[in-house]
């Protein structure tokens, strides 16, 4: 049996078909700074600084691609604030919850099952 993907929004998606777009979700989520960031903004907005020093090693352009991605794909919220210096917030978006907690799950399993794994 042969792998296919629809992209209808009512259609059943394969992850497996090569051509599914469900592939690039998979790629955007399954990253680790995605997954990391998406975890730091479970509790509420947090400006770039703020998520810089909480996704430790992260450098500031790759920190802004991930999230431009994450705001592009629907899953994160970018508010600014007119003021001086400019002041910019990130939050969830419903979308966003709703990975977090599958993601949450992957974070805490990876945390309790570190020392078994070579």
């Amino acid at each position: 049996m042969t792998a296919t993907c629809s992209t209808g929004v009512h259609d059943k998606h394969d992850v497996y078909a090569a051509q599914c777009p469900c592939r690039d979700v998979l790629h955007l989520l399954a990253n680790k700074w995605a997954a990391l960031a998406i975890g730091a903004l479970e509790d509420g907005p947090v400006r770039f600084g703020e998520l810089q020093r909480r996704l430790q090693g992260i450098s500031p352009k790759v920190l802004t691609s991930t999230l431009r991605r994450l705001e592009d794909s629907g899953f994160l919220h970018r508010e600014i604030y007119p003021a001086v210096p400019l002041h910019v917030e990130y939050s969830l978006t419903d979308l966003g919850r709703s990975v977090s907690t599958p993601l949450a799950a992957l974070r805490t399993w990876v945390e309790d099952h570190l020392h078994e794994i070579a």
